[in-house]
Formats: structure tokens, C-alpha cells, sequence
């Protein structure tokens, strides 16, 4: 026997659940089905990017920036720079994460035309992955081909240290829906996109190359995607470690698999900010992410300015 209970999960993607009884016991199960008429059309990314027109004019965009936790320092380094609060822009969602400023600015950086997101979404925060990678699909609209995505995440390669700054050569996501789902639209790419080569692997060789120029040590790993925002437990971090994981986050996973269906170029960066539960067996805290984005601004500036003059 099924006792049904039908409600919206939030306001843009409604939901059903059954409760099903075993053994003496009640399972939820939630079934999460997007509706287009409850879900970004064309038009709504193309208002958006009417919007946007309107501040910067005929400017366009080479790449696209997303800036993790306390790395929102590139954006002050714009050159020319406009600055549009979230906002002012139609259909974006506000960003509410410590250290996520919340502002899209467009100017010059690394001798390019950038776009950049000085603070992302989280569906932590209460939003789908569809609005989560939604400036995403604004962007290429705009006109950038690349996108440079970055965050602050917890290591779970041993060998890696707080600070560190690993290239992300892929991930792994177990978790949540995807930006994709619902009925596609075409104009933005395929019904069924590949995922095998989702970060550039020409991008990723001028990052060593610029690394190596500039004595940086580039780890290179896998990044895991966790939903958040409780930081992960040290049974799911050794679990994470098995799959093949060298950090996690509760990030980026949702705008790559967006801008890889739009046909961008990606290069992704993860700082280690601090070592994932259950390593150190010191409690995991906010502040120690911050603490961290901060002491590597220098080394962090310098490389991702280095690749965006190599692009």
C-alpha cells in the first residue's frame, strides 16, 4: 500500500513522493521530475543575456571565470572593468556563501576579454542545478568559448597539503539531478552530451606549462562532488578515496556539465584548503577556507592570468 503525498520540492522543479511501509518501517521515496513550463526556456537565457547587453555593450566575452570561495579577488584585478550585481540580472539567483560576492564582472584580465562570476550558486543554498549553471548558458551566449572554473576544496589524496592547487583532469558525481534534465533545448547542444573529455586537455597542458614557468607545484587530480553544505563525513571521505577521488567540493560539477553541453572549452582549479574529514582529525570550518584562498592569492593570480595569456 502506497500513501501518496504530492508537493513541490521548490518553486521551479515540482515533486511526488510515496511512502512505502517495510517491515514496520516507512521508506521515502522521492521522485524529482522537471516540467518545462516550470523550467528556463530559450527566452528566458536570452532576456538575460539582453540584459547584460545593456551594461556592456558590444563588448564580448572571451571566457568565462567562475570564481570559488575567497577567490573573488580576481575579479578586483579586472581591467575596464563593468560591475553588474546578481540582482540586476534577470532569471540569476543570488549568492549567499561566505566569501561569494555575488557580482558579474566584465572586463580584462591576461590580456583577454573575461566574464567573470565573483561568487557562484550552490544547490545548497536552496537552488536547482538549472539555476545553479544557468550564468553558464548566459555566457556562451554572450560569446565566450572557454570557461576557467575554480573552488576551495577538501583534500583526500594523502599526499596532497592545505594550499595546494590541483588541476582537475575529471570528476565524479553520484549525487542530485543534472542541469540537463528536462527537455532539451538545441540551441544550446545535443539531447545526450559526452562527458569524456570535459576538461580540455589542451588547457590543462598550458596550465603545467605555465605552472612549471612559474614555479608553481600544479597537482593534477579528480574532483568529487558532494551537495552540501555539512562538510563530508570520514566514512564518505575514505568512500570517496576508493572511487577514485582526490578532492571534494560542493561545487563546480553543475556549470561543466552545463558549459561541456554548450560546447565550451574548460579548465578547472581546485584549491586545497584544507585536508577532508577524518584525515586530520581536526573539525573542518569555513574560515579555514577563507584563511586559505587568502594566503594563496598570489600563486593562484599568477596562474590563472598565465593561462589566460596562453589561450
Amino acid at each position: 500500500m502506497q500513501r501518496p503525498c504530492c508537493y513541490g520540492i521548490n518553486r521551479r522543479q515540482p515533486g511526488c513522493c510515496s511512502v512505502l511501509p517495510t517491515g514496520g518501517f516507512y521508506i521515502l521515496r522521492i521522485f524529482r521530475y522537471p516540467e518545462r513550463e516550470d523550467m528556463y526556456s530559450f527566452s528566458d537565457y536570452k532576456r538575460s543575456t539582453e540584459a547584460i547587453s545593456g551594461y556592456i555593450g558590444s563588448f564580448k566575452p572571451d571566457v568565462l571565470l567562475i570564481l570559488g570561495s575567497g577567490l573573488g579577488f580576481l575579479g578586483d584585478m579586472c581591467g575596464e572593468a563593468m560591475k553588474i550585481s546578481y540582482e540586476d540580472i534577470p532569471n540569476f539567483c543570488p549568492s549567499t556563501a561566505p566569501g561569494h560576492a555575488g557580482n558579474l564582472v566584465l572586463g580584462k584580465l591576461g590580456g583577454k576579454n573575461v566574464c567573470i562570476m565573483q561568487g557562484r550558486m550552490h544547490c545548497y543554498e536552496g537552488h536547482t542545478m538549472e539555476e545553479v549553471s544557468y550564468p553558464v548558458r548566459v555566457a556562451r551566449l554572450l560569446g565566450a568559448e572557454t570557461m576557467i572554473v575554480t573552488n576551495a576544496s577538501g583534500g583526500v589524496n594523502r599526499e596532497f597539503s592545505p594550499g595546494d592547487i590541483m588541476l582537475i583532469t575529471d570528476h565524479i558525481k553520484l549525487f542530485q539531478d543534472t542541469p540537463l534534465a528536462g527537455e532539451n533545448i538545441p540551441e544550446f547542444g545535443p539531447r545526450f552530451n559526452d562527458m569524456t573529455a570535459a576538461y580540455t586537455p589542451e588547457l590543462r597542458g598550458i596550465a603545467h606549462r605555465v605552472a612549471a614557468e612559474q614555479g608553481i607545484e600544479l597537482r593534477e587530480g579528480v574532483y568529487m562532488y558532494f551537495p552540501g553544505p555539512q562538510y563530508e563525513t570520514p566514512a564518505e571521505i575514505r568512500a570517496a578515496r576508493v572511487l577514485g577521488a582526490d578532492a571534494v567540493g560542493m561545487s563546480t560539477v553543475p556549470e561543466v556539465i552545463a558549459a561541456r553541453h554548450c560546447g565550451m572549452r574548460i579548465l578547472g582549479f581546485s584549491l586545497i584548503s584544507n585536508m577532508a574529514a577524518g584525515i586530520t582529525g581536526v573539525e573542518l570550518s569555513e574560515q579555514e577556507v577563507l584563511d586559505a584562498a587568502a594566503e594563496a592569492k598570489g600563486r593562484f593570480s599568477a596562474l590563472v592570468t598565465g593561462c589566460l595569456e596562453r589561450m
